[in-house]
């Protein structure tokens, strides 16, 4: 299998299965994410994912290009004349917090996954580019804009207009990364991060990130006025209830996202 995924305790692990090919992206494989996305969408059992990759090498290089052709359509046809999409992250929108660990090289349209992750933890080896543009192209898959938007313009820039790689260490200064940990550390790392998430209100931690993201691209005061209205409904759940029914008694909250 290109890709393995399975769930436990409300916390999905996807991990990219293709070692031998730096965990590159095979047409197999990227079938496999498209229906990975759609399970964590869809199971209400899934209140976090963590996304990874085998080996400790790389988490991922982005399409193989080995193994992957050209497209025979016109842009015009992939575009519009298709019911779904079978771009690399096509369906990944989803309000449930995905968590990257990323072991090893990041580099194209494996930098791309990533940033399209709301939290994302290296290992000490890890190293990251887009290097598209030494290769006469652009990244495609969301890194002109996801970049930017991460670590600001001037180091988005400095990245993509050279191509060069940077450390997991000038990943944490710039902002790309979190937090970096020793190799045989990272998956657990991750695990303790999802899991101290998982407990927390299902509701809560799908608005908070709705919130963050759609008021990134809102003025500040309709921004407020958004998360005013998301407090409002936020205080009639069932959960609401019971985080205080929780702390009141000195017990751990029971949770069941309504």
């Amino acid at each position: 299998m290109s890709l393995i995924f399975s769930v436990e305790n409300h916390v999905a692990t996807i991990t990219l299965n293709r070692p031998e090919a730096l965990n590159a992206i095979d047409p197999e494989a990227r079938q496999e994410l498209k229906v990975a996305w759609s399970r964590i969408h869809q199971d209400d059992d899934i209140r976090v994912a963590i996304l990874t990759g085998a080996g400790e090498k790389s988490f991922c290089t982005g399409s193989d290009l080995k193994k992957t052709m050209p497209p025979k359509e016109s842009f015009a046809e992939l575009t519009f004349g298709r019911a779904e999409s079978d771009h690399l992250l096509a369906g990944l929108d989803t309000d449930k917090p995905l968590i990257c660990a990323i072991n090893g090289y990041a580099m194209g349209g494996g930098l791309e996954l990533a940033l399209a992750c709301d939290i994302r933890i290296a290992s000490e080896n890890a190293q990251f580019a887009l290097s598209e543009v030494r290769l006469g192209s652009i990244p495609g898959a969301g890194g002109t804009q996801r970049l930017p938007r991460a670590i600001g313009i001037s180091d988005a820039m400095l990245l993509m207009l050279t191509g060069d790689r940077i450390s997991a260490q000038e990943a944490l200064r710039v902002g790309l990364v979190s937090k970096i940990v020793n190799a045989s550390e990272l998956l657990s790392t991750a695990r303790e991060i999802a899991a101290r998430i998982a407990a927390n209100a299902p509701l809560s931690v799908r608005a908070i990130k709705r919130l963050v993201y759609q008021g990134m691209d809102m003025p500040l005061p309709s921004a407020l006025d958004h998360e005013r209205f998301a407090f409002g409904l936020m205080r009639d759940t069932q959960d609401r209830l019971e985080g205080r029914r929780a702390f009141k008694e000195k017990r751990q909250p029971d949770y069941k996202g309504c």
